[in-house]
């Protein structure tokens, strides 16, 4: 089982429920267990398989609600209008690509690995499936 060794400062419901309300989102329960006992931050294990053209690759960091460094919602802001409709990215890995969690219909609570210097048309041509909840993705890093 995956941690986090490095966490942010600790949230409550309250703060999450604020976050969804400003964005008009719903997070999903493990997203949200996740950022209850974290709030973001680095990983103990931190290497994942894209796929098998795109080979392995690490988090960076797991962003965090508050006025951290890695902040989730500068992240969302700045990349809102770039990102497919429907995701909300969670991390990201040394060269910038994000791990974006989908909030809205059939991605719903999915993971999907965000190529930010693909040809972007707000489709899902640079995105990559990586797993179907967040524990799951969490869980299996190496």
């Amino acid at each position: 089982m995956n941690k986090i060794i490095e966490a942010n400062k600790k949230l409550n419901i309250k703060d999450i429920e604020e976050f969804e309300e400003k964005y008009n989102i719903v997070l999903p329960v493990q997203y949200k267990n996740f950022l209850l006992k974290y709030n973001g931050g680095y990983p103990e294990f931190f290497c994942f398989k894209i796929s098998k053209e795109q080979g392995e690759n690490i988090v960076n960091t797991f962003y965090g609600i508050g006025n951290e460094d890695d902040n989730l919602e500068q992240s969302w802001e700045y990349l809102e209008d770039i990102l497919p409709e429907g995701f909300i990215p969670i991390a990201d890995d040394p060269s910038g690509n994000q791990i974006c969690l989908g909030i809205l219909g059939q991605y719903i609570g999915k993971i999907y690995f965000f190529i930010h210097d693909v040809c972007n048309d707000k489709k899902m041509n640079n995105m990559i499936f990586l797993a179907n909840g967040f524990d799951s993705f969490f869980n299996n890093l190496y």
